[in-house]
């Protein structure tokens, strides 16, 4: 991969600034949870940043459990934050009842000093801090399992040489720690050299897909092509897609899924050209406690993302806005599957294989 969206070494978090992409390559340098997006890894790590710093002063459980509060609060569609701030929290909770007051303290003064030196007993800060930075390989790693088991299955489908993809958003290395979902599928077929071509949908009104999907293919080399939002259904029919592969901020128990809006539309198109679709996601994505897609909270962004580009009027003034940022696929129109790091599922077997995977976290 040549690309990163998070650079983090010890004590100091970089995340790329993609509202720049493809025109200018920035890295902000995160110096506190607030200036940090609200996703969960670069949530947690800016944390964790802070924490080093010795923030939280002689209750860093209290610190933490704020941070996180106002992290997880600032994204209600996507469920991964509020997961990976409830184990935070629980590890942090279980850290502290194992260390007295002093150690507590202890910990502050060893994130204090300029040079890390945490000693053999290690410390509270230092345990939280670990676990936080043992996310990001997790992240990778199982996202490089999401585009094995997701090009293998749909490679096991089709009889040719090579295939055809066609995806929405951005969901590879820009979106995650590395690797990627729906596009580390993408990844994987290149790299197998079965993947004869992506389209990629431009992703209006904000434009990940022209913006982003597209620079992290010419990057990585991939075949591409940018198509508008409302050419999918003509490429389905006169360009051989094989297969849709879109990712998820949310999969609920029944297999419904949220994503970026524009994600149901095509799932219809590809059902009615009889062309699999698929969805890539972790188990962290995924949220048993729904039961169905209608109780997902579907985030409504500005209307200024629709009415401008670039700061541009571009819509009659005085035009009213709905402007949803996600919608939901039912879980019958996800006919090829649901691609996590366990495996490749139906809607209908998600629940119970995950149910003891994510019972287990």
């Amino acid at each position: 991969m040549t690309l990163e969206a998070i650079r983090y070494r010890s004590g100091s978090l970089q995340i790329l600034n993609q509202l720049l992409l493809p025109h200018q390559t920035v890295y902000d340098e995160i110096r506190s949870v607030r200036g940090a997006p609200a996703i969960a890894i670069v949530g947690c790590l800016s944390l964790a940043v802070e924490l080093r710093a010795g923030a939280g002063g002689d209750d860093p459980v209290t610190f933490i459990r704020e941070s996180l509060c106002h992290l997880t609060s600032a994204r209600p569609t996507a469920v991964n934050m509020g997961r990976a701030a409830r184990e935070l929290m629980e590890f942090a909770e279980n850290e502290s009842m194992e260390k007295n007051s002093e150690q507590l303290r202890e910990s502050i003064r060893y994130g204090n000093t300029e040079q890390m030196e945490w000693g053999a007993k290690g410390t509270f800060t230092h345990s939280v801090i670990t676990w936080i930075e043992e996310m990001l390989e997790r992240d990778v790693n199982d996202n490089k399992k999401i585009g094995n088991y997701g090009a293998q299955h749909i490679l096991s489908g089709v009889p040719r040489d090579s295939v055809t993809i066609l995806t929405h958003c951005n969901t590879g290395s820009l979106a995650t720690a590395g690797y990627g979902t729906a596009l580390g599928v993408v990844r994987s077929l290149h790299a197998l050299g079965r993947l004869k071509r992506m389209y990629c949908t431009e992703t209006r009104p904000y434009n990940q897909g022209a913006r982003l999907t597209a620079y992290e293919a010419v990057a990585e080399g991939f075949p591409a092509t940018l198509i508008t939002d409302s050419m999918a259904a003509l490429t389905m029919r006169e360009r051989g897609i094989t297969a849709v592969v879109v990712g998820a901020d949310r999969v609920v128990a029944n297999g419904d899924t949220a994503n970026k809006v524009g994600t149901y539309q095509l799932a219809i198109t590809a059902k009615h050209h009889g062309i699999p679709f698929y969805v890539a996601a972790p188990s962290t994505s995924c949220d048993l406690s729904l039961e169905s897609g209608r109780d997902i909270i579907i985030e409504v962004r500005p209307p200024e993302e629709l009415t401008s580009i670039n700061g541009v009027p571009i819509a009659a003034p005085g035009i009213e806005v709905w402007n949803p940022s996600f919608d939901v696929t039912p879980h019958q129109l996800i006919t090829g599957g649901i691609i996590t790091e366990l495996g490749v599922f139906l809607p209908s077997e998600l629940q119970a294989a995950l149910t003891g995977r994510l019972t287990a976290l």
